[in-house]
């Protein structure tokens, strides 16, 4: 087959870290949920069970475990949001609930680093979040833990603490919008692909980082995620 001729270099792929593994994960797209936590939705001015609603980062906004994250241009107020994140192994449309679990290769922590400052002018403005949200290097990860080894997890404690200090103490089953339901709700909406991450929300405790901070995420079963703010 005739190698394409392209007129500029095309960018390299993106893959995240396997644990115990030599293997990576290729990244297609990258999703994340939004207030799927009760009392996060609340801290944000929201309440209830409304329906899950989605907002996209760019796989090479990622940051392997390991690497700092660069604090961004265009904002006084970074938070940090300690997530559980989901990898694909298969994609589709219109996935059922009962069938969700069997499309996931695996599961890792993740931190969606958020412009908030600029999030909060979006929404006065009924604005997309792309420039709060989407931004370089604000997706750190750490390595995908395959669910052949670790199980679905349904709860878990998950945490977040900045330079020690406790910030973020929730639990994975306080998720308003199961891991199941939101591949589903999610594959109505998009086409599903191997290689898809979704990053499932956030608890309270949100806050702001400055330059020199350390964030800590934990999650119980997935180990850490470290990453410090330059």
């Amino acid at each position: 087959m005739t190698e394409p001729n392209y007129v500029v270099a095309p960018p390299p792929s993106v893959s995240v870290a396997v644990r115990d593994s030599t293997a990576r994960f290729p990244v297609h797209r990258i999703y994340c949920v939004g207030r799927n936590y009760a009392a996060h939705a609340r801290e944000m001015g929201h309440d209830g069970r409304e329906p899950p609603f989605f907002f996209q980062k760019n796989p090479d906004d990622l940051v392997e475990a390991g690497k700092p994250a660069p604090y961004p241009p265009q904002t006084a107020d970074l938070h940090h949001e300690v997530e559980l994140v989901v990898a694909l192994a298969e994609g589709g449309s219109d996935i059922a609930v009962e069938d969700a679990l069997a499309h996931v290769y695996g599961y890792a922590i993740g931190l969606d680093l958020t412009r908030r400052d600029v999030q909060a002018e979006a929404k006065k403005a009924a604005r997309p979040w792309a420039t709060a949200k989407a931004f370089a290097n604000s997706a750190p990860i750490g390595p995908i833990v395959p669910a052949s080894a670790n199980g679905h997890p349904k709860s878990g404690r998950l945490t977040a603490t900045v330079n020690g200090e406790p910030r973020q103490d929730g639990d994975i089953a306080d998720m308003i919008w199961s891991v199941p339901e939101i591949i589903s709700h999610l594959s109505r909406w998009f086409l599903l692909a191997p290689g898809d991450l979704i990053f499932t929300g956030t608890p309270a405790g949100v806050g702001e980082l400055k330059r020199g901070d350390v964030v800590v995420g934990a999650i119980e079963g997935l180990g850490q995620l470290e990453v410090r703010i330059v």
